[in-house]
């Protein structure tokens, strides 16, 4: 039960302010006053007696208590306006909000929403990209009913629920007939690379690879645009740093190459996470267990580590 002194409006305008990381833009987006946004905002922190945020010399940032109360607070309000929604309409729909990220988006998420599809048909389901950061914020927000992908080393999980189904590494591939194929790591510097955008985990584990390979490499494109990455690889002699199953039809066909040197040796955690202290409806439910037997029977899929 909510302590008397915290209304409601208290948590929506907190809500709004950690979305906007602006009090002014926070307060026109709820069409009140700056300084009514920031008096509710002192209100909520007297009544519990903590900070909820850090003023900046441009905007506020979350400290820890308020990513807490975020955490909870977030979900709540947007649970509360699925359901006055849905008593305007009247009529009961099944939808599944999910962020994905562009290691399941050709190969595993296609497979699960077919499955759930086959089970479902009148389920309606919303799948928004992006980077694992940006994906997983929203999940807290209670925006996305869960993200699919490689997110497990991200550090925006540490609060929320990750359910793990595969192992999947990172891989080298060239185009066919490529120059440096079947070559070792240091005849790759002088190739441009197609590598993850800065702030990814699979960017991450790539620089350490590098470091690791002593290499520098002279330029690169950053994308996380799968089309792009493939087109511009299959004309060029671009080396392209990937998750396995994004390169996988093309190496079927042969029309690309795997490198021999490994960027590493296990690869890492594919599956989903959710926001534990938000309900799990039951066409998320149903959905989660289609991605699970679809990660079971997903070709080169690893449920344990090699």
């Amino acid at each position: 039960m909510i302590h008397s002194p915290i209304k409601l409006r208290h948590l929506a305008a907190f809500a709004e302010v950690a979305r906007c990381g602006r009090l002014a833009a926070a307060a026109e987006a709820l069409s009140i006053t700056q300084p009514g946004m920031s008096k509710t905002i002192r209100e909520l922190e007297s009544s519990l007696g903590v900070t909820l945020f850090e003023r900046l010399p441009r905007g506020v940032r979350l400290t820890p208590a308020g990513r807490t109360l975020l955490r909870y607070t977030a979900p709540a309000l947007r649970s509360i306006a699925e359901g006055i929604e849905a008593v305007r309409r009247d009529t009961p729909e099944s939808v599944v909000r999910m962020g994905a990220l562009s290691n399941v988006e050709g190969g595993l998420l296609p497979q699960a929403l077919m499955a759930v599809h086959a089970r479902y048909p009148e389920l309606r389901a919303e799948v928004d990209t992006g980077t694992s950061a940006g994906l997983l914020a929203r999940l807290r927000l209670g925006e996305l009913d869960l993200v699919v992908g490689r997110m497990s080393e991200a550090h925006e999980i540490r609060d929320l629920h990750f359910e793990h189904l595969y192992y999947e590494p990172m891989i080298l591939v060239v185009r066919h007939a490529h120059p440096a194929a079947g070559t070792d790591a240091t005849a790759l510097t002088h190739y441009p690379w197609v590598i993850p955008p800065r702030g990814t985990t699979l960017r991450e584990r790539l620089e350490r690879f590098w470091v690791e390979q002593s290499m520098t490499p002279s330029h690169a494109i950053e994308t996380l645009s799968l089309p792009l990455s493939r087109a511009y690889v299959l004309n060029s002699d671009a080396v392209w740093a990937t998750p396995a199953d994004t390169a996988r039809e093309a190496l079927e066909a042969g029309t690309m190459t795997l490198l021999p040197t490994p960027v590493e040796a296990r690869g890492g955690s594919v599956g989903f996470a959710i926001n534990s202290t938000q309900p799990i409806a039951p066409a998320v439910a149903c959905f989660c267990d289609c991605l699970r037997r679809a990660a079971a029977e997903y070709p080169g899929a690893h449920p344990e580590s090699t």
